[in-house]
């Protein structure tokens, strides 16, 4: 018998390649179908009467158990990063100071955000204010007047 004949070989290959995608491609995706090819390679070679549909299905089966796994594990042990605000804008701009485009009245306004324009929420400012970035949700700023500046007298 040759091994190429071999339905699990070729799932095996699969998830080998599977696995290679991921390590050229990471994206922490790919790892789980390579898992669930495995499995299917490994069930396979134990009956190799299963049919390629069984094989299909128990590939899709796999692979949705390895992902809801995976999607557990992530969720139970983070990634540690460099920089956990990465992909959270309003978080990034807390304590920014910016400045009023759009007067902010009856607590709504807008406030410039380097080249771009951001709705705000907060107390009263005139249009041309400097206003300190104090929180957001929802694509709106949350915004608090700045101290007023002591002078000498």
């Amino acid at each position: 018998m040759d091994w190429m004949d071999q339905a699990g070989v070729w799932w095996l290959l699969a998830a080998v390649l599977l696995a290679i995608t991921e390590l050229m491609i990471p994206g922490v995706f790919l790892v789980f179908l390579a898992l669930a090819a495995a499995i299917t390679g490994a069930i396979t070679l134990f009956f190799p009467e299963l049919s390629l549909g069984g094989q299909l299905i128990g590939f899709a089966a796999w692979s949705a158990v390895t992902v809801v796994i995976g999607k557990r594990w992530y969720r139970d042990y983070p990634v540690a990063s460099s920089d956990p605000m990465l992909n959270d804008r309003i978080a990034r701009l807390v304590g920014e100071t910016v400045t009023v485009s759009q007067a902010i009245e009856g607590g709504v306004g807008r406030v410039r955000v380097g080249d771009g324009e951001w709705p705000a929420h907060g107390p009263d400012a005139p249009a041309g204010g400097r206003v300190r970035v104090v929180g957001g949700r929802g694509g709106v700023l949350e915004v608090e007047p700045l101290p007023a500046l002591e002078t000498d007298v």
